[in-house]
């Protein structure tokens, strides 16, 4: 049997066959629909998002608007469909960059070990001390508002939280028979790793992006909230959510009720989609959760 028969057969046996069950699969159809509104929110959009009329602050739902306008006089509908978008943009972006780079870490520490281990490990440590949120205020306050800063900000600070969880995966990988096979067959460890270690932690890693999809959605939107994410006039759910404060106190909480209810809605759909994915238990065969200040497994 050769090395690569037995990498494939152990990278099939990492793949738990367990379906979504009836939550994860009512939770998989509203990230899909979500999506789907997202990509297809122009096409959709009953009115331009951003066109105020002062003399329809706050109106009912009307003909052509069914949600009613905003206190600028904004459709709300419009600008849901619009805020979708960088509502779900900008979490992809943060997860993206920091599943990339934690797991190239975590591969490259389980692999070496030693000193390279070692220093990989040291330096999470210093990134585990800043929260993703503080950190990702501070950048802005320093390089300026917008999402760019907040995305980049936050990967950083998801990244020890990746790396770790990752690393005892990769360390548990890297000890079994096929990675022993590959090597006396003559395979590179660049090799190795990226045709036999990666997929084989595929399950593990797509898994915990999609729960951390959700806590990207949160953070990104506390951080618009503040006004230091996506700026105003564009629309996004967090920006929506401090807009529409003046609203509740007025006693037109549509507003800020739809966007946090969308914000909401979406982290729980992905919170469940992501626990019921195959791999998600992890390498301790426990589900993994965020908590306290280090993000460890609860």
């Amino acid at each position: 049997m050769t090395g690569i028969t037995v990498a494939r057969r152990a990278g099939a046996g990492t793949i738990r066959r367990a379906g979504l069950g009836p939550l994860g699969t009512a939770a998989a159809g509203v990230v899909v629909v979500a999506v789907v509104l997202a990509v297809l929110g122009p096409a959709l959009s009953p009115a331009d998002p951003n066109a105020s009329d002062f003399a329809s602050a706050y109106a009912p739902p009307a003909p052509g608007h069914p949600l009613g306008f905003d206190g600028q006089g904004r459709d709300l509908l419009a600008r849901l469909l619009e805020g979708a978008r960088t509502s779900l943009l900008g979490p992809l972006l943060v997860v993206a960059l920091s599943m990339a780079a934690g797991t190239a870490l975590a591969i490259a520490a389980a692999w070496a070990g030693g000193w390279l281990d070692a220093a990989v490990s040291a330096a999470l440590e210093v990134v585990f001390a800043f929260p993703g949120v503080l950190l990702a205020m501070l950048v802005a306050a320093v390089f300026g508002p917008g999402l760019g800063a907040a995305v980049v900000a936050l990967a950083v600070a998801y990244v020890p939280y990746i790396a770790r969880l990752l690393r005892g995966a990769a360390l548990a990988e890297r000890g079994k028979p096929y990675v022993r096979a590959l090597e006396v067959q003559g395979a590179g460890a660049l090799a190795i790793c990226l045709r036999h270690l990666v997929p084989n932690l595929l399950p593990l890693i797509a898994a915990q992006a999609t729960l951390f999809f959700g806590y990207a959605m949160v953070d990104l939107a506390i951080v618009s909230f503040f006004g230091l994410g996506v700026q105003p006039p564009d629309a996004d759910w967090g920006v929506m959510v401090a807009s529409g404060r003046s609203g509740v106190l007025q006693g037109y909480p549509a507003e800020a009720l739809l966007a946090g209810g969308c914000v909401v809605v979406l982290v729980v759909a992905f919170n469940v989609l992501g626990e019921r994915l195959p791999g998600a238990a992890g390498a301790g065969g426990r589900p993994w959760r965020r908590t306290g200040r280090r993000g460890g497994a609860a």
